[in-house]
């Protein structure tokens, strides 16, 4: 297994700078809450995202042991990517910080709403009408 190296030597460190990585906690969200994925379809659910940077985020998840790849001699080959036992074990932190991002996106949303006027009406004044 290959974890990033930690100044500090603290595996918790470690842990924290491979989930860290750019779109590495997406990847893994997507895999977890869509199941396996062959990599034109994972790329598609990570909007945005480069085939280089998808391959390097993958390749690195997979020498963590984190990310499963599994490859069918085909033509074209087929290769599947999945959790691994240890990205399992980050499913309840993942459903997690889902959780916290649906209601922090609701609370940001409940804020913008009560900010703003409809198009085209004019906000309340305070001020008598004369």
């Amino acid at each position: 297994m290959t974890l990033p190296e930690s100044p500090k030597g603290c595996p918790m460190d470690a842990v924290l700078r491979l989930l860290m990585g750019p779109w590495t906690t997406y990847i893994l969200y997507v895999l977890r809450t869509h199941g396996p994925r062959r990599f034109g379809a994972l790329k598609r659910q990570v909007g945005g995202i480069s085939a280089k940077m998808l391959t390097e985020r993958l390749r690195l998840l997979e020498a963590a042991e984190v990310v499963r790849r599994a490859y069918v001699p085909t033509i074209p080959p087929q290769v599947t990517y999945s959790l691994a036992p240890r990205g399992e074990e980050l499913a309840g932190v993942i459903d997690r910080l889902n959780a916290i991002a649906q209601r922090w996106a609701a609370e940001e949303g409940r804020k913008g709403a009560a900010g703003k006027t409809k198009p085209g009406s004019r906000a309340k004044s305070s001020r008598p009408a004369a």
